[in-house]
């Protein structure tokens, strides 16, 4: 898919990866890049249009399909994390909560903005996922689960969308500098280089992008009888 003049929108796109995305579509020649936030007033960059967007609010999801119709590329960077285990944790609210956002809000933008994407060409959709797809870690368990089944529902959704030629994309990267991963003193990724990353993927056509040493020997440790996050 070719990036230039294309019109994206970027879920979560006020701070951290959702922001670098929306700035390296600019970048790439993109000709509309619309910013999803909560509070649009939050995004300050001048050249993105602001779009006021809760992935977990159904009527928020219907209005953001509604007035961005002119949508080549969708990017499902919305996600929150909060550090919970799923035996340990005091309640279910945490795994519910990042399940409604991780899982279900990119499933439901992924839903509204098909028939979006099939009357403008096809073009494609990127999913921020995560190391955590394919293991976990009890602290932050519930959050794992969420990934995981974002994957799940990616591979299911690129089989889905073939037909229109909608190019799927599932993007799994470990540590990330972004506030979702303050305190953690082990090396990050920048955010600038996720995003060039799989924006590559998009314009050569590839489904899958794994964007540091980390979540490479996790992808290729799946088969092996000791299988987990490798050190680090």
């Amino acid at each position: 898919m070719d990036l230039q003049g294309c019109t994206a929108l970027v879920t979560g796109a006020n701070r951290g990866l959702g922001r670098a995305f929306a700035l390296a579509l600019l970048e790439r020649g993109a000709r509309t890049v619309y910013a999803g936030a909560r509070d649009p007033g939050s995004v300050t960059d001048r050249d993105l249009v602001p779009v006021e967007l809760d992935v977990t609010d159904p009527a928020s999801v219907a209005a953001a399909a509604q007035r961005c119709g002119d949508v080549t590329l969708l990017i499902n960077n919305a996600g929150i994390g909060l550090r919970s285990g799923l035996i340990a944790a005091p309640s279910l609210e945490a795994a519910r909560a990042e399940m409604e956002t991780n899982f279900f809000g990119a499933l439901a933008m992924c839903r509204a903005f098909a028939p979006v994407l099939g009357r403008n060409g096809g073009g494609a959709i990127v999913n921020m996922l995560s190391v955590l797809s394919w293991a976990t870690l009890p602290a932050v368990a519930s959050y794992a689960v969420s990934k995981a089944a974002a994957w799940s529902m990616t591979n299911g959704i690129r089989l889905e969308l073939r037909g229109q030629g909608t190019l799927v994309v599932g993007v799994h990267a470990a540590f990330i500098d972004t506030d979702m991963a303050a305190g953690i003193t082990l090396p990050k990724t920048a955010p600038a280089e996720v995003a060039a990353q799989a924006l590559d993927a998009v314009e050569k056509g590839h489904h899958e992008v794994l964007a540091d040493r980390i979540t490479r020997q996790t992808k290729d440790g799946l088969s092996s009888a000791d299988f987990g996050l490798p050190a680090v």
